[in-house]
Protein backbone atom coordinates (compact mmCIF):
# COMPACT_ATOMS: atom_id res chain seq x y z
CA UNK A 1 0.00 0.00 0.00
CA UNK A 2 1.65 3.06 -1.07
CA UNK A 3 -0.80 5.45 1.20
CA UNK A 4 1.34 7.62 3.48
CA UNK A 5 1.63 9.47 6.70
CA UNK A 6 -1.64 10.67 7.93
CA UNK A 7 -3.88 8.48 5.64
CA UNK A 8 -2.03 4.96 6.12
CA UNK A 9 -2.40 6.22 9.95
CA UNK A 10 -6.24 6.34 9.36
CA UNK A 11 -6.83 3.26 6.71
CA UNK A 12 -4.31 1.03 9.70
CA UNK A 13 -6.68 2.35 12.50
CA UNK A 14 -9.77 1.44 10.98
CA UNK A 15 -8.16 -2.16 9.62
CA UNK A 16 -8.94 -1.24 5.97
CA UNK A 17 -6.48 -2.71 3.18
CA UNK A 18 -6.72 -2.24 -0.93
CA UNK A 19 -9.09 -4.09 -2.35
CA UNK A 20 -12.20 -4.27 1.13
CA UNK A 21 -15.50 -2.58 0.34
CA UNK A 22 -16.22 0.11 2.73
CA UNK A 23 -17.96 3.07 4.04
CA UNK A 24 -16.40 6.76 4.55
CA UNK A 25 -18.29 9.41 6.22
CA UNK A 26 -17.06 13.27 6.30
CA UNK A 27 -18.65 16.44 7.14
CA UNK A 28 -19.87 16.40 3.60
CA UNK A 29 -21.52 13.27 2.77
CA UNK A 30 -21.02 9.22 3.11
CA UNK A 31 -19.34 7.28 0.38
CA UNK A 32 -19.32 3.77 -0.67
CA UNK A 33 -17.10 1.85 -2.73
CA UNK A 34 -14.07 -0.29 -3.06
CA UNK A 35 -11.07 1.11 -1.49
CA UNK A 36 -8.22 1.97 -4.03
CA UNK A 37 -4.23 2.34 -3.72
CA UNK A 38 -2.92 5.75 -4.49
CA UNK A 39 0.73 6.95 -6.21
CA UNK A 40 3.11 7.67 -4.15
CA UNK A 41 3.31 11.55 -5.29
CA UNK A 42 -0.57 11.71 -4.57
CA UNK A 43 -0.96 14.32 -1.92
CA UNK A 44 -1.61 13.22 1.85
CA UNK A 45 -5.30 13.21 3.57
CA UNK A 46 -6.94 12.17 0.67
CA UNK A 47 -8.22 7.96 -0.61
CA UNK A 48 -9.72 6.81 -3.66
CA UNK A 49 -12.66 4.62 -3.66
CA UNK A 50 -13.73 2.91 -6.75
CA UNK A 51 -17.66 3.45 -7.08
CA UNK A 52 -20.31 1.46 -7.51
CA UNK A 53 -20.61 3.47 -11.15
CA UNK A 54 -17.06 2.92 -12.26
CA UNK A 55 -15.76 6.28 -11.46
CA UNK A 56 -12.85 6.94 -9.07
CA UNK A 57 -13.32 9.82 -6.56
CA UNK A 58 -11.26 10.65 -3.80
CA UNK A 59 -12.55 11.79 -0.65
CA UNK A 60 -10.86 13.87 1.92
CA UNK A 61 -10.62 11.91 5.73
CA UNK A 62 -10.53 14.93 7.57
CA UNK A 63 -13.39 14.41 10.50
CA UNK A 64 -14.25 11.61 8.85
CA UNK A 65 -15.25 7.80 9.68
CA UNK A 66 -14.38 4.80 8.22
CA UNK A 67 -16.33 1.23 8.34
CA UNK A 68 -14.94 -1.77 6.53
CA UNK A 69 -18.07 -3.97 4.88
CA UNK A 70 -16.24 -6.96 3.61
CA UNK A 71 -12.69 -7.71 3.55
CA UNK A 72 -11.52 -7.76 -0.46
CA UNK A 73 -8.04 -8.42 -3.08
CA UNK A 74 -6.00 -5.41 -4.23
CA UNK A 75 -7.46 -5.04 -7.82
CA UNK A 76 -5.20 -6.91 -10.06
CA UNK A 77 -5.53 -7.70 -13.50
CA UNK A 78 -6.47 -11.02 -14.20
CA UNK A 79 -7.93 -12.83 -17.41
CA UNK A 80 -9.13 -15.86 -18.48
CA UNK A 81 -7.54 -17.49 -21.78
CA UNK A 82 -10.08 -17.38 -24.46
CA UNK A 83 -10.85 -19.62 -27.65
CA UNK A 84 -10.77 -17.56 -31.03
CA UNK A 85 -13.21 -19.83 -32.90
CA UNK A 86 -14.50 -18.93 -36.25
CA UNK A 87 -18.29 -18.51 -36.92
CA UNK A 88 -19.03 -18.66 -41.05
CA UNK A 89 -21.12 -16.08 -40.96
CA UNK A 90 -19.39 -13.35 -39.07
CA UNK A 91 -16.78 -11.23 -40.81
CA UNK A 92 -13.26 -11.36 -40.32
CA UNK A 93 -11.71 -8.20 -38.42
CA UNK A 94 -8.11 -7.73 -37.76
CA UNK A 95 -7.11 -6.34 -34.36
CA UNK A 96 -3.83 -4.49 -34.58
CA UNK A 97 -2.23 -3.06 -31.40
CA UNK A 98 0.89 -0.66 -31.26
CA UNK A 99 0.24 -0.08 -27.62
CA UNK A 100 -0.89 3.37 -25.66
CA UNK A 101 -3.80 4.23 -23.14
CA UNK A 102 -5.78 1.86 -24.55
CA UNK A 103 -3.68 -1.10 -23.74
CA UNK A 104 -1.95 0.17 -20.78
CA UNK A 105 -2.47 -0.52 -17.03
CA UNK A 106 -1.72 1.74 -14.39
CA UNK A 107 1.14 1.49 -11.96
CA UNK A 108 0.01 2.34 -8.76
CA UNK A 109 3.07 2.80 -7.26
CA UNK A 110 4.33 5.51 -9.23
CA UNK A 111 0.93 6.96 -10.31
CA UNK A 112 2.30 6.32 -14.09
CA UNK A 113 0.63 4.17 -17.26
CA UNK A 114 2.52 1.72 -19.00
CA UNK A 115 1.72 0.14 -22.29
CA UNK A 116 1.14 -3.96 -20.91
CA UNK A 117 -1.60 -5.53 -22.95
CA UNK A 118 -1.16 -7.45 -26.33
CA UNK A 119 -3.64 -7.55 -28.79
CA UNK A 120 -5.40 -10.19 -27.63
CA UNK A 121 -6.01 -9.08 -23.69
CA UNK A 122 -8.07 -6.22 -25.54
CA UNK A 123 -10.22 -9.45 -26.39
CA UNK A 124 -9.64 -10.87 -22.89
CA UNK A 125 -10.71 -7.60 -21.44
CA UNK A 126 -14.05 -6.55 -23.58
CA UNK A 127 -15.18 -10.37 -24.40
CA UNK A 128 -18.21 -9.09 -25.57
CA UNK A 129 -16.14 -8.36 -28.75
CA UNK A 130 -16.72 -12.09 -29.37
CA UNK A 131 -20.03 -11.96 -30.55
CA UNK A 132 -19.71 -9.21 -33.54
CA UNK A 133 -16.99 -10.76 -35.12
CA UNK A 134 -13.82 -13.58 -36.23
CA UNK A 135 -10.77 -11.86 -35.13
CA UNK A 136 -7.05 -11.90 -35.92
CA UNK A 137 -4.84 -10.53 -33.41
CA UNK A 138 -1.48 -9.14 -33.63
CA UNK A 139 0.98 -7.20 -31.47
CA UNK A 140 2.91 -4.65 -33.76
CA UNK A 141 4.39 -2.35 -30.93
CA UNK A 142 3.77 -1.94 -27.23
CA UNK A 143 5.04 2.08 -27.16
CA UNK A 144 2.93 5.37 -26.00
CA UNK A 145 2.42 6.88 -28.95
CA UNK A 146 4.60 10.18 -28.19
CA UNK A 147 7.49 7.01 -29.32
CA UNK A 148 5.81 7.11 -32.44
CA UNK A 149 8.23 7.45 -35.47
CA UNK A 150 7.54 8.20 -39.39
CA UNK A 151 9.29 4.55 -39.61
CA UNK A 152 6.82 2.90 -37.43
CA UNK A 153 3.85 4.33 -39.84
CA UNK A 154 5.73 2.19 -43.04
CA UNK A 155 6.05 -0.97 -40.94
CA UNK A 156 1.89 -0.44 -39.69
CA UNK A 157 0.95 0.17 -42.98
CA UNK A 158 2.78 -3.29 -44.31
CA UNK A 159 1.11 -4.74 -41.73
CA UNK A 160 -2.27 -3.87 -42.53
CA UNK A 161 -1.71 -4.40 -46.04
CA UNK A 162 -0.70 -7.96 -45.18
CA UNK A 163 -4.00 -8.70 -43.46
CA UNK A 164 -6.19 -6.62 -46.21
CA UNK A 165 -4.47 -9.54 -48.84
CA UNK A 166 -5.00 -12.12 -46.28
CA UNK A 167 -8.90 -11.76 -46.63
CA UNK A 168 -9.37 -9.13 -43.30
CA UNK A 169 -12.96 -7.67 -43.96
CA UNK A 170 -11.94 -4.91 -41.82
CA UNK A 171 -8.76 -3.95 -39.89
CA UNK A 172 -9.23 -1.92 -36.11
CA UNK A 173 -5.71 -0.12 -34.40
CA UNK A 174 -5.24 0.30 -31.08
CA UNK A 175 -3.39 3.94 -30.54
CA UNK A 176 -2.01 5.96 -28.33
CA UNK A 177 -4.42 9.18 -28.53
CA UNK A 178 -1.68 11.81 -28.37
CA UNK A 179 -0.44 11.33 -32.26
CA UNK A 180 -3.23 8.99 -33.55
CA UNK A 181 -3.82 11.94 -35.85
CA UNK A 182 -0.50 11.91 -37.27
CA UNK A 183 -0.91 8.13 -37.67
CA UNK A 184 -5.04 8.10 -39.30
CA UNK A 185 -3.01 10.85 -41.66
CA UNK A 186 -0.05 9.04 -42.55
CA UNK A 187 -2.44 5.58 -43.33
CA UNK A 188 -4.77 7.64 -45.50
CA UNK A 189 -1.76 8.80 -47.98
CA UNK A 190 -0.32 5.55 -47.86
CA UNK A 191 -3.10 3.25 -48.34
CA UNK A 192 -5.81 2.75 -50.20
CA UNK A 193 -8.31 0.03 -48.89
CA UNK A 194 -11.30 -2.16 -50.18
CA UNK A 195 -12.32 -2.32 -46.39
CA UNK A 196 -12.47 -0.31 -43.38
CA UNK A 197 -9.06 1.03 -41.58
CA UNK A 198 -10.38 2.85 -37.60
CA UNK A 199 -8.06 3.98 -35.16
CA UNK A 200 -9.08 3.89 -31.39
CA UNK A 201 -7.59 4.15 -28.46
CA UNK A 202 -8.57 5.63 -24.80
CA UNK A 203 -8.41 8.39 -22.25
CA UNK A 204 -7.97 6.07 -19.69
CA UNK A 205 -6.46 2.62 -18.86
CA UNK A 206 -8.18 -0.25 -19.67
CA UNK A 207 -7.45 -1.43 -16.22
CA UNK A 208 -9.41 1.61 -15.04
CA UNK A 209 -13.26 0.88 -14.09
CA UNK A 210 -14.03 4.68 -15.73
CA UNK A 211 -12.27 3.12 -18.75
CA UNK A 212 -13.77 4.44 -22.29
CA UNK A 213 -11.72 1.26 -23.77
CA UNK A 214 -14.80 -0.49 -23.97
CA UNK A 215 -17.09 1.91 -26.50
CA UNK A 216 -14.30 3.08 -28.17
CA UNK A 217 -12.98 -0.67 -29.39
CA UNK A 218 -16.56 -2.30 -29.40
CA UNK A 219 -17.94 1.00 -31.54
CA UNK A 220 -14.40 0.60 -34.02
CA UNK A 221 -15.09 -2.89 -34.74
CA UNK A 222 -18.76 -1.91 -35.58
CA UNK A 223 -17.40 0.78 -38.23
CA UNK A 224 -15.03 -2.03 -39.21
CA UNK A 225 -17.88 -3.90 -40.26
CA UNK A 226 -19.50 -1.07 -42.02
CA UNK A 227 -19.22 0.10 -45.47
CA UNK A 228 -16.62 3.32 -44.43
CA UNK A 229 -13.99 2.02 -46.32
CA UNK A 230 -11.80 5.13 -45.08
CA UNK A 231 -8.94 5.59 -42.74
CA UNK A 232 -11.04 6.49 -39.66
CA UNK A 233 -10.28 7.40 -36.17
CA UNK A 234 -13.49 6.41 -33.16
CA UNK A 235 -13.52 7.78 -30.64
CA UNK A 236 -16.14 9.15 -27.89
CA UNK A 237 -18.94 11.65 -29.09
CA UNK A 238 -19.40 12.88 -25.69
CA UNK A 239 -18.14 12.47 -21.70
CA UNK A 240 -20.71 9.39 -21.49
CA UNK A 241 -20.87 5.98 -22.53
CA UNK A 242 -23.66 6.74 -25.20
CA UNK A 243 -21.95 6.94 -28.92
CA UNK A 244 -18.58 7.19 -30.57
CA UNK A 245 -17.95 9.69 -33.56
CA UNK A 246 -16.08 8.30 -36.77
CA UNK A 247 -14.04 11.11 -37.53
CA UNK A 248 -11.75 11.20 -41.16
CA UNK A 249 -9.05 10.56 -40.87
CA UNK A 250 -6.88 13.38 -42.32
CA UNK A 251 -9.65 15.65 -40.45
CA UNK A 252 -9.23 14.55 -37.05
CA UNK A 253 -7.18 16.15 -34.61
CA UNK A 254 -6.91 15.67 -30.94
CA UNK A 255 -8.59 19.27 -29.03
CA UNK A 256 -8.43 18.22 -24.89
CA UNK A 257 -5.41 16.53 -22.92
CA UNK A 258 -7.57 13.87 -21.26
CA UNK A 259 -11.60 14.36 -22.22
CA UNK A 260 -13.09 11.47 -23.16
CA UNK A 261 -14.30 13.55 -26.23
CA UNK A 262 -11.24 14.62 -26.94
CA UNK A 263 -11.38 14.06 -30.93
CA UNK A 264 -13.11 16.40 -33.02
CA UNK A 265 -13.22 17.01 -36.79
CA UNK A 266 -11.91 19.85 -37.99
CA UNK A 267 -13.31 21.83 -41.29
CA UNK A 268 -15.27 18.86 -41.54
CA UNK A 269 -18.12 17.00 -40.48
CA UNK A 270 -17.60 13.31 -38.49
CA UNK A 271 -18.89 11.28 -41.41
CA UNK A 272 -20.97 8.80 -38.41
CA UNK A 273 -21.59 8.56 -35.07
CA UNK A 274 -21.82 4.53 -33.71
CA UNK A 275 -21.99 2.06 -30.89
CA UNK A 276 -22.72 -1.37 -31.12
CA UNK A 277 -25.22 -2.44 -34.00
CA UNK A 278 -26.45 1.08 -34.75
CA UNK A 279 -24.45 3.41 -36.96
CA UNK A 280 -25.43 6.65 -37.89
CA UNK A 281 -24.00 8.42 -41.44
CA UNK A 282 -23.71 12.16 -40.93
CA UNK A 283 -21.37 13.02 -43.91
CA UNK A 284 -21.95 11.20 -47.24
CA UNK A 285 -18.34 12.31 -47.87
CA UNK A 286 -16.36 8.59 -47.60
CA UNK A 287 -15.58 5.79 -49.74
CA UNK A 288 -17.73 3.11 -50.01
CA UNK A 289 -16.42 -0.71 -49.27
CA UNK A 290 -15.05 -2.45 -52.08
CA UNK A 291 -14.95 0.54 -54.27
CA UNK A 292 -10.84 0.98 -54.08
CA UNK A 293 -7.98 -1.75 -54.70
CA UNK A 294 -5.61 -2.24 -52.34
CA UNK A 295 -2.87 -0.46 -53.24
CA UNK A 296 0.51 0.94 -50.82
CA UNK A 297 2.59 3.72 -51.54
CA UNK A 298 4.35 3.99 -48.27
CA UNK A 299 7.83 5.83 -49.07
CA UNK A 300 7.94 8.25 -46.91
CA UNK A 301 10.49 11.42 -46.55
CA UNK A 302 11.40 11.47 -42.51
CA UNK A 303 13.94 14.71 -42.67
CA UNK A 304 11.00 17.07 -43.04
CA UNK A 305 11.05 20.20 -40.46
CA UNK A 306 7.77 21.42 -38.40
CA UNK A 307 8.36 24.51 -37.41
CA UNK A 308 5.73 27.02 -35.39
CA UNK A 309 5.84 30.77 -36.01
CA UNK A 310 5.73 33.17 -33.10
CA UNK A 311 6.48 36.90 -32.50
CA UNK A 312 9.93 37.70 -32.36
CA UNK A 313 10.81 34.26 -34.10
CA UNK A 314 14.50 34.57 -35.84
CA UNK A 315 15.91 33.51 -39.15
CA UNK A 316 17.73 31.15 -37.56
CA UNK A 317 14.93 29.00 -37.21
CA UNK A 318 14.68 28.83 -40.94
CA UNK A 319 18.13 28.79 -41.92
CA UNK A 320 19.22 25.91 -39.22
CA UNK A 321 16.99 23.46 -41.46
CA UNK A 322 18.46 24.23 -44.82
CA UNK A 323 21.92 24.22 -43.59
CA UNK A 324 21.13 20.97 -41.59
CA UNK A 325 19.93 19.20 -44.77
CA UNK A 326 16.26 19.36 -44.25
CA UNK A 327 14.17 18.31 -47.15
CA UNK A 328 11.19 20.01 -46.55
CA UNK A 329 9.48 22.52 -43.63
CA UNK A 330 5.71 22.72 -42.82
CA UNK A 331 5.18 26.33 -41.10
CA UNK A 332 2.45 26.85 -38.88
CA UNK A 333 1.65 30.30 -39.47
CA UNK A 334 -0.82 33.10 -37.74
CA UNK A 335 -4.08 33.64 -39.66
CA UNK A 336 -4.31 33.60 -42.98
CA UNK A 337 -1.46 31.89 -43.20
CA UNK A 338 1.85 34.85 -42.03
CA UNK A 339 5.22 35.14 -40.52
CA UNK A 340 7.37 38.09 -39.98
CA UNK A 341 8.14 39.58 -43.19
CA UNK A 342 11.88 39.54 -41.96
CA UNK A 343 12.26 35.84 -42.96
CA UNK A 344 11.29 36.06 -46.46
CA UNK A 345 14.85 35.87 -47.89
CA UNK A 346 15.46 32.98 -45.96
CA UNK A 347 12.09 31.22 -47.42
CA UNK A 348 13.31 32.52 -50.72
CA UNK A 349 16.71 30.64 -50.16
CA UNK A 350 15.11 27.62 -49.37
CA UNK A 351 13.20 27.69 -52.69
CA UNK A 352 16.11 28.62 -54.47
CA UNK A 353 17.85 25.33 -52.43
CA UNK A 354 14.72 22.85 -53.78
CA UNK A 355 13.60 22.99 -50.20
CA UNK A 356 9.54 23.47 -50.29
CA UNK A 357 7.87 25.47 -47.77
CA UNK A 358 4.16 24.38 -47.01
CA UNK A 359 2.29 27.09 -45.00
CA UNK A 360 -0.17 25.99 -42.39
CA UNK A 361 -2.40 28.11 -39.97
CA UNK A 362 -1.93 27.81 -35.90
CA UNK A 363 -5.99 28.62 -36.16
CA UNK A 364 -6.53 24.86 -37.22
CA UNK A 365 -10.39 26.14 -38.16
CA UNK A 366 -10.88 28.03 -41.61
CA UNK A 367 -8.20 28.07 -44.73
CA UNK A 368 -5.23 29.72 -45.26
CA UNK A 369 -5.19 32.61 -47.67
CA UNK A 370 -1.72 34.32 -48.64
CA UNK A 371 -3.52 36.74 -51.44
CA UNK A 372 -5.25 38.79 -49.10
CA UNK A 373 -2.16 40.71 -47.22
CA UNK A 374 1.28 42.02 -48.96
CA UNK A 375 3.24 39.62 -46.34
CA UNK A 376 1.38 36.81 -47.56
CA UNK A 377 2.25 38.28 -51.39
CA UNK A 378 5.76 38.34 -50.50
CA UNK A 379 5.69 34.51 -49.27
CA UNK A 380 3.50 33.18 -52.51
CA UNK A 381 6.54 35.26 -54.54
CA UNK A 382 8.61 33.20 -52.67
CA UNK A 383 7.63 30.02 -53.48
CA UNK A 384 5.75 28.97 -50.12
CA UNK A 385 3.10 26.47 -51.01
CA UNK A 386 -0.68 26.56 -49.40
CA UNK A 387 -2.06 24.12 -47.46
CA UNK A 388 -5.58 25.50 -47.78
CA UNK A 389 -7.73 24.19 -44.94
CA UNK A 390 -5.35 20.73 -43.87
CA UNK A 391 -4.86 20.66 -40.18
CA UNK A 392 -0.75 21.43 -39.91
CA UNK A 393 -0.22 17.48 -38.83
CA UNK A 394 -1.77 16.61 -41.97
CA UNK A 395 0.12 19.01 -44.18
CA UNK A 396 3.33 17.85 -41.90
CA UNK A 397 2.75 14.05 -42.94
CA UNK A 398 1.41 14.64 -46.35
CA UNK A 399 4.90 16.76 -47.40
CA UNK A 400 6.75 13.26 -45.98
CA UNK A 401 4.67 11.23 -47.69
CA UNK A 402 5.01 13.64 -50.93
CA UNK A 403 8.69 13.90 -50.73
CA UNK A 404 8.64 10.27 -50.30
CA UNK A 405 7.04 10.53 -54.04
CA UNK A 406 9.10 13.25 -55.73
CA UNK A 407 11.71 16.25 -54.99
CA UNK A 408 10.81 18.05 -57.59
CA UNK A 409 9.17 21.65 -56.37
CA UNK A 410 6.90 21.78 -59.10
CA UNK A 411 5.30 18.51 -58.26
CA UNK A 412 5.39 18.79 -54.67
CA UNK A 413 3.27 21.98 -55.19
CA UNK A 414 1.04 20.04 -57.56
CA UNK A 415 0.09 17.44 -54.74
CA UNK A 416 0.36 18.92 -51.97
CA UNK A 417 -2.68 21.32 -53.72
CA UNK A 418 -4.28 18.13 -55.15
CA UNK A 419 -6.88 16.03 -52.66
CA UNK A 420 -5.81 13.05 -52.28
CA UNK A 421 -7.12 11.29 -48.79
CA UNK A 422 -9.89 13.80 -48.38
CA UNK A 423 -7.49 16.27 -46.61
CA UNK A 424 -8.45 19.23 -48.57
CA UNK A 425 -12.46 20.86 -48.64
CA UNK A 426 -13.26 22.47 -51.99
CA UNK A 427 -14.90 25.49 -49.92
CA UNK A 428 -15.10 25.82 -46.30
CA UNK A 429 -18.23 25.89 -44.29
CA UNK A 430 -19.10 28.09 -40.89
CA UNK A 431 -21.29 25.16 -40.17
CA UNK A 432 -17.60 22.72 -39.37
CA UNK A 433 -16.35 25.28 -37.13
CA UNK A 434 -16.41 23.41 -33.30
CA UNK A 435 -19.39 21.11 -34.41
Amino acid sequence: MTYKSICKQFLDNSGASIGDSITITNPDMTYNGILLDRSEDSPDGFIVLKMDSGYNIGVNIEDATLEVIKKGEKPKISYDNIELSKNDNDLDISIISTGGTVSSIIDYKTGAVHPAFAASDLLKANPELLDMANYEVKALYNILSENMKPEYWIEASKSIADEISSGSDGVVIAHGTDTMHYTSAALSFMIKSPVPIVLTGAQKSSDRPSTDAYLNLISSVEVAKSDISDVTVCMHETLNDDYCLVHKGTKVRKMHTSRRDTFRSINSNPIAKVKKNDLIIKNLNYTKRNENELKLVNDLETKVGYIKTFPGISNDFIEYHIDSGYKGILIEGTGLGHVPDYLVDSLKRANEENIPIIMSSQCLYGRVNMNVYSTGRQLIDSGVISCEDMTPETAYVKLCWVLGQTNELNEVNKLMKTNIAGEINDISSIETFLN
